[in-house]
């Protein structure tokens, strides 16, 4: 196993399970310094097991939908470990899915705090380090459905996620950062151990519509099917390390050919 993290500090946001889990176990065994946020009591399972094979980690809880829970999160990543090299920003996730005049001003706007205040606020908390250093590295993750049906809040979020990935890349350059993210299409996982809020449908309307942006995420996969953890993980893992060192205001998509 290659050690692309060694002695490098990075903190994961949403790492309780899916893909935020899979990255930090993936980065542990590259020798990487682990910070793993979340608000849920799970992200400390996930840290206790990382600890019993020799990682060194820390659990950090925080409501990254505040800019209070994002800095009080990255000072608490900076007074354990003097710095921090690597935030992989992967707090987000589509609560309901259904037409957009179906949304209520309130659903709009918890779509918009789950999958793109958090982002935001983690980026204006740790871009200080990280000027300070002179270096770091901002891994984004976005979405394929920035180009989909049934969840337009959360493609909005994710569409200002991938506008604030270029012009962060732009801005900070100059100070040996880089900012790049991952566009994911759908993604084989366990149940969840955390709800997102997803009201299950109460009628065949209601399932007629969740079932539609399934059936649109296989379509507009040229692989036709759903991504595993590991293809999901593998890329941010590839763009936080120096192996991607002239990569910067990119946002790759990991869809199976979906663009978004």
């Amino acid at each position: 196993m290659t050690q692309r993290f060694q002695n490098k500090v990075m903190v994961i946001t949403g790492a309780a399970q899916g893909i935020g889990q899979r990255v930090a176990e993936l980065a542990a065994s590259e020798g990487a310094k682990l910070a793993l946020v979340d608000r849920a009591d799970d992200i400390h399972e996930v840290v206790n097991g990382l600890r019993e094979k020799g990682s060194d980690v820390i659990a950090v809880q925080a409501d990254l939908e505040t800019y209070a829970g994002a800095e009080e999160a990255m000072q608490a990543v900076h007074e354990q470990f003097g710095c921090i090299d690597i935030l992989i920003n992967n707090v987000g996730g589509a609560i309901n899915f259904k037409p957009f005049t179906e949304f209520t001003d309130t659903e709009i706007a918890a779509e918009i705090n789950r999958s793109l205040m958090p982002t935001l606020w983690c980026c204006r908390s740790v871009l200080p380090t990280m000027v300070k250093q002179g270096n770091g590295v901002i891994v984004n993750v976005s979405s394929a459905a920035t180009r989909g049906i049934h969840r337009i809040p959360y493609s909005a979020a994710k569409g200002g996620v991938n506008a604030m990935t270029a012009s962060l890349a732009f801005e900070y350059a100059e100070h040996g950062i880089r900012v790049v993210a991952t566009a994911p299409g759908g993604t084989e996982a366990p149940p969840r151990r955390i709800s997102r809020g997803t009201p299950k449908p109460s009628n065949s309307t209601e399932q007629a519509w969740f079932q539609a942006h399934i059936d649109q995420t296989k379509q507009s996969c040229l692989m036709s099917r759903y991504g595993t953890l590991d293809e999901m993980a593998a890329p941010i893992l590839f763009l936080a390390s120096d192996d991607a060192s002239y990569i910067t205001g990119s946002v790759l998509p990991v869809a199976g050919g979906d663009l978004g």
